[in-house]
């Protein structure tokens, strides 16, 4: 899997509306790789990424039903909610973050770098401390809390901008962002929603699990 992602001036204000002039002409790709523990349900979920000098931005755009969004601090597992991710590997010989978002914005953000499971945890992983985390801005359509789950359809989109310094204190200096080739992959799930599904943009094969940096797709930066 290979995406390209565009230039861009940077936007005087983040818009997580999928259809405004920031997003319009950005490439879309499609989170449509749905594992087979998934439910019927199979919420349609597309992404769009874009850069600027400073940072990297992407929204998601979620056609759902069955949503929810309880978990409101920083680092509570949001993937029990309605919630999308996005996990990047700025350089191949270090490790990756996993920004995954509940609809509602709320964040879950480690890095990591031996994906090996130990337990409920990973082998080697750091918390993103919430300082660094402060830097990520996050717009959504939806509010920080939805405590009964919406069964009816519901179109919701959520938007990141990360800056490239937040990310330079675990993987060292990024640079010239123009050219790089990065790896990574786009999810959408609901683990503890009443009709659990886990899809991805790259393939994830049989086994029921997200982080497998071996099977990222390209992420190449233009020019």
């Amino acid at each position: 899997m290979q995406y390209s992602i565009q230039r861009t001036i940077e936007p005087d204000q983040l818009s997580a509306a999928w259809d405004s002039s920031l997003w319009r002409d950005a490439a879309v790709l499609s989170i449509d790789q749905f594992h087979a523990e998934s439910t019927d349900h199979r919420p349609r979920t597309r992404a769009k990424l874009l850069y600027t000098p400073d940072a990297l931005l992407v929204i998601f755009h979620v056609r759902d039903r069955y949503v929810k969004s309880v978990c409101t601090q920083f680092q509570d597992m949001v993937c029990n909610d309605s919630c999308v991710e996005l996990f990047l590997q700025p350089k191949h010989n270090r490790g990756y973050f996993n920004f995954e978002l509940n609809c509602g914005g709320t964040m879950l953000l480690y890095y990591i770098e031996d994906a090996t499971r130990v337990g409920a945890a990973f082998a080697k992983y750091t918390k993103v401390s919430p300082d660094h985390a402060a830097m990520i801005e996050v717009a959504s359509t939806m509010p920080k809390q939805v405590a009964v789950e919406i069964e009816s359809p519901v179109d919701w989109s959520l938007a990141l901008r990360i800056p490239f310094a937040m990310m330079e204190p675990y993987v060292g200096a990024i640079g010239e962002i123009g050219g790089q080739i990065w790896r990574g992959n786009l999810f959408k799930c609901g683990d503890q929603t009443r009709h659990p599904h886990w899809a991805s943009w790259a393939p994830i094969g049989e086994e029921l699990n997200f982080h497998q940096p071996n099977r990222f797709g390209r992420l190449e930066f233009d020019w």
